[in-house]
């Protein structure tokens, strides 16, 4: 069993990556997609999106990453490719499933599913560009508006070079909404000679389960069900039967909010939390509490303040750097009140 974790716009960044893979289980990631539109990137735009370039490809706990492009032009996309083959990625993914609007009206993600032969053809430009040593993958829907063309677009990329091949069972009109169509997902794996990852709608191990035997996967890819419950992966490959404890869990949510005050702008810093907070509650009620609690905090230091509460409320201790003391200094009267909770 192969546990890949999915690319997931403004949710499943870099700092993201880094604590799940932390968790444990995971065995490949997949980055936030790049833009390419009509010009070469430089190595800066690659490496803020991708910082894991800087760390040979991987994740802090070793996990490797491939960077993903997004665009309609296979000769932009194949210049793009050749020059982030230069930084050392795990490999080049190719984005042929991003629902965003604002993306499809420019001829991108999921749009291309409409057009068997455009994907094909950035496919075959991308794997001419790139060192033959370095995986290219792909990630589709089952169509645009229905999955008519689901089989097409499957061959236009295992035919033109691609390594492997990601199928979120749904199509772009169906968005987000359950169910997934995993059966679909087999009728591609009996149409296509490379390997098949299944995706979309994992949330717990019986929904892996169920998954493994609808589509014939034996590797999943996990989104929303991994930012929702950090264990799930691990317990989806048997080595935690319950997945993760909320006191196993605490520390790294400090780590989290580390990262995020380290890394990230201090308008942005609260609002990240939060949202993983809100992921988290659908799976731990003392993150419903958490979320409670801070919902309309936005000061970055009355935060730190209330994790160094809630870890020591566990006995557990906050990691070096953590309570920064300057920041604790001038928040403990802003936040003494938010330790009661």
């Amino acid at each position: 069993m192969t546990i890949l974790l999915a690319p997931m716009e403004g949710l499943l960044d870099f700092v993201l990556r880094d604590i799940l893979t932390r968790a444990g289980g995971i065995d490949r990631c997949v980055s936030e997609f790049i833009r390419i539109t009509d010009q070469l990137l430089p190595e800066r735009v690659f490496t803020r999106i991708v910082p894991e370039l800087h760390t040979g490809g991987r994740t802090l706990a070793g996990v490797p990453v491939r960077a993903q492009l997004l665009g309609s032009d296979p000769v932009c996309l194949a210049e793009n490719a050749a020059r982030l083959a230069t930084l050392g990625p795990a490999g080049i993914d190719l984005n042929f499933g991003c629902p965003a609007k604002v993306v499809n009206r420019h001829g991108g993600g999921a749009a291309l599913l409409e057009e068997p032969d455009t994907i094909a053809a950035i496919v075959a430009a991308v794997r001419r560009a790139v060192p033959a040593h370095l995986p290219v993958s792909a990630k589709m829907r089952l169509g645009f508006n229905d999955d008519s063309k689901a089989i097409d677009c499957a061959q236009a990329i295992a035919d033109n070079g691609a390594d492997e091949l990601v199928v979120h069972a749904r199509t772009k009109a169906q968005a987000y909404r359950p169910p997934a169509y995993w059966e679909r997902i087999a009728d591609i794996r009996a149409a296509v000679s490379i390997p098949v990852v299944a995706n979309g709608e994992i949330w717990t191990v019986d929904d892996a389960r169920r998954c493994r035997q609808a589509s014939g996967c034996e590797m999943l890819m996990l989104g929303r069900g991994a930012v929702a419950d950090p264990g799930l992966a691990l317990a989806i490959c048997g080595g935690a039967v319950a997945g993760l404890t909320w006191v196993a869990l605490l520390p790294l949510v400090a780590q989290f909010w580390e990262l995020v005050c380290s890394r990230l702008d201090a308008h942005s810093r609260a609002g990240r939390l939060k949202q993983w907070l809100n992921f988290l509650r659908r799976r731990y009620p003392e993150a419903e509490r958490a979320f409670q609690a801070l919902r309309t905090v936005n000061q970055p230091a009355a935060i730190t303040v209330w994790l160094a509460g809630a870890l020591a409320e566990q006995g557990l201790e906050a990691g070096v750097g953590f309570e920064p003391p300057v920041a604790v200094a001038q928040a403990r009267g802003a936040g003494q009140g938010l330790l009661a909770h």
